[in-house]
């Protein structure tokens, strides 16, 4: 039997292991399903007799590196920052490595020691990063490989609630990591270029600075600039393109909404605020608005905006209750981002059985024989309302196929790296149309930069 060690039993595991075990027969693979707490492995592993659960604590580095050092190959879903700690012991092993998290410096550091061993580190292939940079770089070659000249490339993708589940005024529900939601877009200005101009968008802009977005069978979206989209210019070799975005997909509304969070300084995460333990969400609010001695935390928080009680951004807040005066946050040392995702998690949770819904939008621009086009590109998938969610499914499935294209020496190009390249991008998303990941595309003139964001 091959040994395939998969290192974290997170919400995407369960889709990979899924994926990995339906081939274990087929591909002679025994799963070590390894986490801190061994009752999520043994949940993932189903008691199946090509899998086994077991506990491991990856700062235990002597239990750390005996599995490793049996293992085939090593899938780390750990959290991005721990992923060093298996890498470095997959170098030291002669093991190949796949992770769905950014490259990190760090990682980086390890691309000559991994080439020179012949070793395989495939980086950012789960959603986004990963589904993001395949389907992208299959329209861009193609373009190239005719003989076109790339104009524009945008690229956007949003994690939403699916269409019937969407049932509150923020047409949004919490389907990933909540705090990566409320912190999103700190930390530095946006930073991209149109028409050959460098723009910058910071924090305190970002959310009022958006464009829409429409995806046939599914209405409009808006889309909110991600931090930096100048790296993705080396990355897919578009170093003379004139537009280059990439962003976030909201419904519309949204931003406009959350700005209101933005303004008053509650998503900020960089101090804690005292007293935070005993607060109620009402106290929570009036500690952002000035101190009134007859002005109730409505009416002061109404002046602060400038809104209207009758405006749907009024009532967008009421039906957060945030309000309240009785429940408690309930966190000691809180910084006011983690105590505004403490609130909004009560009401922006999926419930059991609700779905959850991918989508991402690709636009490129490009120049061939003298005539000018425009390849719009979509994909949308939904989840089950169970386990299989369309978060998971499209983070899943591209680790364990990348995971077995390697085990099976048909991924061998050796270094630390990320799936932009055509003999890893093409037959990965060829088996994901199998499981409904499929991008649509319709070409049409292009009309310039103006003109197409009208």
């Amino acid at each position: 039997m091959r040994h395939i060690l998969i290192i974290g039993a997170g919400k995407s595991t369960g889709v990979l292991v899924d994926y990995l075990l339906n081939k274990s027969n087929e591909h002679n693979l025994h799963l070590i399903i390894a986490d801190k707490n061994v009752e999520s492995a043994q949940s993932l592993s189903q008691n199946h007799e090509n899998a086994t659960a077991i506990e491991l604590d990856i700062f235990n580095p002597e239990e750390r590196k005996k599995h490793i050092q049996k293992a085939d190959i090593v899938i780390s879903m750990l959290p991005a920052r721990f992923h060093i700690e298996v890498a470095q012991d997959c170098v030291t092993y002669n093991k190949n490595m796949v992770t769905a998290s950014y490259v990190s410096p760090e990682m980086e550091s390890l691309d000559k020691e991994v080439k020179e061993k012949g070793l395989v580190f495939m980086n950012e292939i789960g959603v986004d990063p990963g589904v993001d940079h395949m389907s992208a770089m299959q329209v861009i070659d193609s373009i190239r490989n005719k003989g076109g000249k790339l104009l524009l490339f945008e690229s956007f993708t949003g994690g939403l609630v699916a269409p019937e589940d969407d049932n509150n005024l923020w047409n949004y529900k919490f389907t990933w990591n909540p705090r990566n939601v409320v912190t999103a877009g700190q930390g530095g200005a946006a930073k991209f270029i149109q028409e050959g101009k460098y723009k910058y968008i910071p924090y305190h802009r970002l959310f009022r600075r958006t464009e829409f977005l429409d995806v046939d069978g599914y209405g409009r979206f808006e889309a909110l600039a991600n931090r930096n989209s100048l790296k993705y210019r080396e990355v897919y070799g578009l170093q003379d393109v004139l537009t280059l975005y990439r962003g976030t997909m909201r419904r519309v509304g949204f931003s406009k909404a959350w700005n209101m969070f933005v303004q008053l300084g509650m998503t900020d995460d960089t101090y804690t605020i005292e007293d935070s333990e005993d607060m109620t969400y009402r106290d929570f609010v009036n500690s952002f608005l000035p101190y009134s001695p007859t002005d109730s935390v409505e009416l002061k928080m109404r002046h602060e905006l400038k809104i209207d009680q009758d405006d749907i951004m009024w009532l967008k807040l009421e039906e957060l209750d945030i309000f309240n005066s009785e429940k408690k946050i309930g966190l000691k040392d809180a910084t006011p981002a983690q105590m505004l995702q403490a609130i909004l998690e009560d009401s922006w949770t999926l419930q059991p059985g609700e779905k959850d819904m991918i989508v991402m939008y690709h636009k490129f621009g490009y120049e061939l024989n003298g005539e000018q086009y425009q390849i719009d590109s979509t994909m949308v998938c939904l989840g089950d309302g169970k386990l299989q969610t369309a978060m998971a499914k499209t983070v899943g499935l591209p680790v364990a196929i990348a995971a077995l294209k390697i085990l099976n020496k048909e991924i061998t190009e050796p270094g630390v790296q990320i799936p932009i390249k055509e003999s890893v991008y093409k037959p990965i998303l060829k088996e994901l149309e199998g499981y409904g990941i499929r991008f649509r595309e319709s070409e049409t003139e292009y009309l310039g930069y103006n003109k197409l964001h009208l």
